[in-house]
């Protein structure tokens, strides 16, 4: 089965170790989009300053992968991911000097995944010579659309000329590229997203990540659609698109490995795989996360305050404790969007009969509906233990966050 396929690649490195995960915030966009709500500035002036602030914080958090239990354990780093805002705005000066950074004070693996978010007006071919040279070995891409008005609608700094021709060029360079698309757009027909689709395999890309353009509240696209400038977005139509979408990319040996993303065999991205099988992870600047199994901390999402707070030598964020009921409904989020769905047993182990007994009350309406279904796996990292495993149908994947928010232990035990 695919659950006993896959899982093995990311359950453990090959030091015995769990493994950890380094993300950095790159918290500057040339322009606003008009769906984006992620921290970020247009103005690039504190630029070199924000530069030697993230430094000042990665050295700062040299312990925050330590294990709580044995003080001289440390969790390998097996991921660094430049995310944003837009981090290929920075200088190739700059991401070598974060990287390097990074290895003087973490314990970072052999051959560690080092991502990095662009933009592909960004993508020149000097920009990407420069950055295979420095250990970027891959890129996700932000495409989005190849479709010149849907660009224009959400107010992207690229045109559709520039996406086809920086795959064209990534391509001689990287052979782990992730791009993003956008589905759910008003008035966007299937065909017209099914070549959207079409136009990204014809690259070769080995990861696609693909999302129903969403409106949040302080947007501009929110504005937009208030005013009634455009049309709101369809949930039927965005259903019809993810169909769409899964249909097409498993016909092309993609992989759906996780609600929004897809990929081929190898090429899943282990920063994200990090997140969503309970890894500890790090998350340096402006409004970054971090867990480090017991408590989540985040940092403020205000450049000045952040870099004042380092400037006075305090890291900028608050933290909290995790309980019980907050690790449950976690790891029933993000397993149920994954490949490797929710493990009965583990909560049953890790929770208890209260909590193991409630889930299968809960879920037993939507097993009912065809929505979810209970699958039997054997777990390599187990030693071929047998598992009983809660996962979507096909039927019920485009609904899965709904179905996760209802299978949510609300009240604490």
């Amino acid at each position: 089965m695919l659950y006993s396929k896959y899982i093995s690649s990311f359950t453990s490195s090959p030091s015995g170790r769990s493994g950890g995960a380094i993300y950095i915030h790159i918290p500057f966009c040339k322009q606003a989009c008009h769906y984006c709500d992620f921290h970020f500035s247009t103005s690039m002036k504190k630029k070199d300053e924000m530069v030697l602030a993230l430094a000042k914080e990665i050295q700062m958090r040299k312990n925050g992968l330590l294990d709580s239990a044995r003080s001289d354990k440390e969790e390998m780093i097996e991921t660094i991911y430049f995310g944003g805002g837009t981090p290929s705005t920075l200088q190739i000066a700059d991401c070598r000097f974060l990287i390097e950074e990074v290895y003087k004070n973490y314990k970072v693996s052999e051959n560690p995944e080092i991502t990095l978010e662009a933009n592909p007006d960004d993508l020149s071919e000097d920009y990407l010579i420069a950055l295979s040279k420095i250990g970027i070995n891959r890129l996700s891409i932000g495409i989005q659309s190849f479709f010149e008005d849907d660009l224009t609608m959400m107010n992207r700094a690229h045109n559709s000329a520039e996406a086809r021709k920086c795959l064209e060029i990534a391509t001689q360079y990287f052979d782990n590229i992730s791009l993003d698309l956008i589905y759910g757009i008003p008035g966007m027909s299937n065909e017209k997203w099914k070549k959207n689709i079409e136009t990204a395999l014809s690259y070769g890309i080995p990861h696609i990540s693909s999302y129903a353009l969403t409106v949040e509240p302080k947007t501009a696209l929110n504005k937009l659609i208030q005013t009634g400038k455009i049309g709101k977005p369809n949930d039927d139509l965005a259903q019809e698109h993810f169909q769409i979408l899964v249909a097409t990319l498993e016909a092309n040996g993609f992989i759906h490995y996780e609600l929004s993303n897809f990929g081929k065999e190898n090429y899943f991205s282990k920063n994200n795989s990090a997140y969503w099988l309970g890894k500890k992870y790090i998350g340096i600047g402006p409004s970054a996360h971090s867990y480090d199994g017991i408590s989540r901390s985040w940092n403020v999402s205000n450049n000045a305050i952040y870099l004042k707070s380092l400037g006075e030598n305090k890291l900028p964020n608050e933290m909290e404790i995790l309980s019980k009921t907050d690790r449950y409904n976690e790891y029933i989020m993000t397993g149920l969007r994954t490949i490797w769905g929710v493990s009965l047993d583990r909560i049953s182990d890790e929770f208890g009969n209260e909590y193991s007994d409630y889930l299968q009350k809960q879920s037993q309406k939507f097993i009912n509906d065809g929505l979810l279904e209970i699958v039997t796996s054997s777990v390599p990292m187990q030693s071929g233990s047998i598992e009983k495993i809660l996962k979507p149908t096909k039927k019920g994947k485009f609904l899965t966050d709904g179905i996760a928010s209802d299978l949510f232990f609300i009240n604490p035990i």
